[in-house]
């Protein structure tokens, strides 16, 4: 696999089962390959779009989970078909290895079948029955019936890190559409070419499902204007995203302040820290630093659960945790990023970090595109006086902070904003002091680990991939996993319904 053959790339939006382009363009920035041109998103697109998925959510809706399901395990199906040129075009596109893209096709056919077999189940409606009681004596009480209902049309923004996990037909797609929800993707100006193809293999599977074309739409990037028009849509009802704070936070402010405020869902990132306990130091510190420099480089750093902080006792135990990382990061060759904007982002953000206390252990020396990673290290007091040592930088970039106790660990932990992961690293012999850690870390995060590392997130029922903000917008949420479905869900009661009028599921 080395080139795209014949395959022609016609950059337009997919607009209710029509593909249609307008005047502007924009062109990709591939790492390599050839540059393409991209027809434009636009606020018009916007409203046929949306007009379009409320028209087919009168249908959608209101059909059967055995029929949602089919079309989940349909869009697997046209995925998998076109999988060669995903990867060609993902590749190009993104710079990420084959491998890597191979494999998050195949997690992203995976979760759209998951979704397919846990709404064959039913359990996500959360049914309830209240039996009336006609001859209480407080008063006849009647019969009550609850089940979670689609929201409507659902906003998704697609991911600059994840070119098919998080993006065209993603886990925020995925979940809205296992819902009942129509969706309209804002595609990322990072990878138009993948999300083209995509958005063909759902075009593909509304046909051999027989759908209303309003279901999918794909309005490609290029313009910012067409995030805002898609959040303030009057006929959008929720919004997925995953993206910077800044973004994430702009739109989020976008929702609230509209006529009907609507949920957003935002994951905003993370700096995912890790607490060595004394024990699991003395015992394998040069093993946790190995390990850490490769989950920190990692993707080239870029996934949003990334460990960019290391909080440990200052004992001569971490002099081998830190110079067994550094080591690490040092064979680490320079790698291209996802795109020119996220690179330019790395180095400042590493620029931001060597300006403070913070002393280098190891200074990275990339430019341009490519990055390369870097370690610092910091005294508790000092990373707790300057908070913008707690901000991510996104890319292999590592900070090292040094505790001088077990309460100045405590009081750290505490000190966190909200975190999509906290991790304990321990032996039994740190236990005690594992138990009076890990009632902080849960307060701060939606997923809590010991002795692992927080990058690869697995699609199962019991994830949680969310937390308190600024991690996530919605603490109650998460992305991932079968819980993200009922983001797009609103209970309903029915009272004192016939049974004949009832929803199908409730009956």
């Amino acid at each position: 696999m080395t080139d795209l053959g014949d395959r022609s790339f016609h950059g337009k939006h997919l607009i209710a089962g029509s593909w249609v382009a307008c005047g502007a363009t924009f062109r990709s920035e591939p790492a390599h390959g050839p540059v393409r041109a991209f027809s434009s998103g636009t606020v018009d697109l916007v409203d046929q779009a949306a007009e379009a998925a409320e028209e087919a959510f009168w249908s959608y809706g209101y059909s059967t989970r055995a029929e949602r399901a089919d079309f989940l395990d349909a869009i697997a199906k046209e995925i998998e078909a076109r999988a060669e040129i995903i990867t060609l075009i993902g590749t190009q596109e993104t710079g990420l290895p084959v491998a890597r893209l191979q494999g998050e096709r195949g997690r992203t056919v995976g979760q759209l079948q998951l979704f397919a077999t846990h709404i064959r189940k039913g359990d996500y409606l959360d049914r309830r029955h209240d039996a009336a009681l006609p001859e209480r004596a407080a008063g006849p009480r009647p019969d009550i019936r609850l089940m979670e209902r689609p929201v409507g049309p659902v906003a998704v923004f697609g991911a600059s890190n994840f070119p098919l996990a998080f993006s065209t037909a993603g886990g925020d797609t995925a979940a809205a559409l296992a819902a009942g929800c129509p969706v309209v993707v804002k595609g990322h100006s990072a990878h138009p070419g993948t999300s083209e193809v995509i958005a063909e293999a759902i075009h593909a599977a509304i046909l051999r499902s027989k759908l209303h074309p309003g279901v999918f739409s794909l309005i490609q990037g290029g313009n910012r204007a067409v995030g805002s028009a898609l959040v303030q849509h009057p006929l959008v009802k929720a919004v997925g995203f995953t993206g910077s704070l800044a973004g994430g936070r702009a739109l989020f402010d976008l929702c609230a302040q509209r006529p009907e405020p609507i949920p957003f869902f935002g994951e905003l990132g993370s700096v995912n820290p890790m607490f060595i306990l004394p024990q699991a130091m003395a015992a394998r510190g040069g093993e946790l630093g190995r390990g850490w420099a490769g989950s920190l480089t990692m993707g080239v750093g870029q996934f949003c659960t990334n460990p960019g902080i290391a909080v440990v006792l200052d004992t001569p135990a971490a002099q081998d945790f830190v110079a067994s990382a550094a080591e690490a990061l040092a064979q680490v060759a320079p790698q291209p990023m996802l795109t020119p904007g996220i690179a330019q982002a790395y180095h400042a953000g590493q620029a931001r970090i060597a300006d403070s206390a913070a002393r280098p252990v190891f200074a990275s020396t990339s430019e341009g595109r490519h990055a390369t990673p870097g370690l610092y290290e910091v005294t508790g007091d000092q990373f707790q006086q300057d908070h913008g040592l707690h901000e991510e930088v996104f890319g292999p970039l590592g900070l090292v902070v040094r505790a001088r106790d077990l309460a100045d660990l405590q009081r750290l932990a505490k000190g966190f904003d909200g975190q999509l992961t906290m991790t304990l690293h321990m032996d039994d012999g740190d236990l005690t002091a594992a138990q009076s850690l890990a009632p902080i870390l849960e307060r701060k995060a939606g997923r809590v680990l010991v002795n692992g590392f927080p990058t690869g997130v697995e699609v199962v029922d019991a994830m949680v991939h969310g937390g308190p903000y600024p991690a996530s917008t919605n603490f109650g949420a998460t992305s991932v996993g079968t819980l993200s479905i009922r983001r797009f869900l609103r209970p309903v009661s029915y009272q004192n319904f016939p049974t004949a009028l009832l929803p199908e599921d409730l009956r």
